[in-house]
């Protein structure tokens, strides 16, 4: 089947997954408060729910690595899409809880494989002056989808309809199943297999030139000094790349960013709103995710990833401090109510342009070519079982302490995320993938002459 290479087409389909994710992640906030008296959801029942697709994405995270780097990004990210379809008709159907876990779970196998390639998969597709950028539009298509998602749950509130709330998610699945056949491999991908001719003519088609023999060149330098397989994601001179990786996907959910976007209609009831004005509040942060997304992706190539992320930090503690002050001291007010309102919007603006597309911009970026896709596979495994834990114990946690000292404790992660970020993190602006790499290995000890020395090693 003949591949599109449309730059337009291409980036679409291959960041389509981000907004299936988006989706699935954002319309379980609005269904969940509808769902409870049909199913007979209790406060484990409901995070169980919620985190199931969780437990899947961290199956899919483990597995995905390993299989895009045998198979290829394309037959993946189809894998995926087929998965999408049948969980989002599945959970649209499912009868009792068990069931709807179950195919929550199948969801999460789709999510777990699609947050690890579509990053991926746009890095390598992207050129080095435009990478940071391009590689936001899967972040773009996640706050797409879950603005989507809210603006569904919306138009169904009144009727309480949340099996099409959840089953919608099987059109935009069906899209991306039949858009990802005709886009091409990615050319990275196929020189590590031996096919440089097809390599270079996706490449050429790419960038509009024939003139690509310097990246291919730097592609030949990478593929001489790389051993490959998990093994080598232990070498000491990969281990700042691999800490730095489980680092931003740990900490990107522990500073309580998805239990705003699972579970703000909750949070907005527990503070006085209806269930309508809930949801309803939730599309305007859903709205204000996507514009600021938008904004990210214009100025992530000019100030660079390390300053979003810092900024960022500091934006999203400021506020949750904020957050946490005012429902303490002034609780159940309307004060209270508003205050909450506005400081979960600016914690979703400042996360919106800093942590929410640059670490999904940084996860391929940190890691070498041959160790690319399980390292950005163990990450989002990471970052995965970061949000089962948090979305998982935030019923409970609230039920206990209160919002208050919960958005407290986030506000303290976000500090000890921020000092992580100062001393354990890279900038990668600018600089082409095999660039980064060079920079890694001359850091931290990684000679060529070492790489030489494995070569008789079999690849695993």
């Amino acid at each position: 089947m003949k591949s599109i290479h449309s730059n337009k087409w291409l980036y679409f389909f291959g960041a389509l997954g981000g907004a299936l994710y988006g989706y699935d992640t954002g319309v379980i906030s609005g269904a969940i408060l509808f769902m409870k008296k049909e199913l007979g959801l209790n406060a484990f029942t409901e995070g169980l729910v919620v985190s199931s697709l969780l437990a899947g994405a961290i199956l899919g995270s483990g597995f995905a690595g390993k299989l895009t780097d045998r198979f290829g990004r394309r037959k993946a990210i189809m894998g995926a899409a087929l998965l999408f379809c049948i969980g989002g008709l599945g959970v649209a159907f499912a009868p009792n809880t068990q069931v709807m876990v179950l195919f929550r779970i199948i969801l999460g196998l789709a999510v777990g494989t699609s947050t690890t390639i579509v990053p991926l998969y746009l890095s390598e597709l992207a050129p080095k002056h435009k990478r940071g950028a391009l590689s936001s539009l899967n972040q773009l298509m996640i706050t797409v989808g879950i603005l989507v998602s809210y603006i569904v749950n919306y138009i169904f509130a009144d009727s309480g309809a949340w099996r099409w709330m959840l089953g919608l998610a099987v059109v935009p699945s069906v899209i991306l199943l039949i858009g990802i056949l005709f886009m091409p491999e990615s050319p990275r991908w196929l020189f590590t297999i031996g096919k440089e001719d097809k390599a270079r003519e996706i490449l050429s088609s790419l960038r509009g030139t024939k003139n690509i023999d310097d990246e291919i060149d730097q592609m030949k330098e990478a593929e001489k000094e790389n051993e490959g397989g998990l093994k080598e994601l232990f070498e000491p001179w990969v281990r700042p790349a691999l800490i730095a990786g489980l680092g931003l996907a740990f900490l990107q959910q522990f500073i309580g960013t998805n239990t705003i976007i699972y579970y703000a209609p909750k949070t907005f009831t527990s503070v006085g709103f209806g269930n309508s004005a809930s949801i309803l509040g939730t599309v305007g942060i859903g709205a204000v995710n996507v514009i600021m997304t938008l904004m990210a992706i214009k100025v992530i190539d000019k100030i660079g990833r390390k300053p979003l992320l810092l900024a960022g930090n500091a934006g999203m503690v400021i506020s949750l401090l904020v957050l946490a002050a005012v429902n303490l001291f002034f609780e159940d007010s309307a004060a209270a109510s508003w205050t909450t309102v506005i400081c979960l919007g600016l914690f979703i603006i400042v996360f919106a342009v800093s942590w929410g597309p640059v670490v999904w911009v940084m996860l391929p970026e940190l890691f070498p070519l041959h160790v690319r896709g399980i390292g950005t596979g163990v990450s989002t495994l990471v970052l995965h079982a970061g949000t089962l834990l948090v979305s998982l114990t935030f019923p409970m946690l609230m039920e206990a302490v209160g919002i208050s000292y919960l958005f407290l404790i986030y506000a303290v992660i976000g500090i000890l995320a921020f000092l992580f970020v100062r001393f354990k993190v890279t900038e990668t602006k600018g600089k082409s993938l095999e660039e980064i790499e060079q920079d890694l290995r001359s850091r931290n000890g990684g000679s060529e002459s070492e790489s030489e020395s494995k070569q008789q090693t079999v690849h695993p």
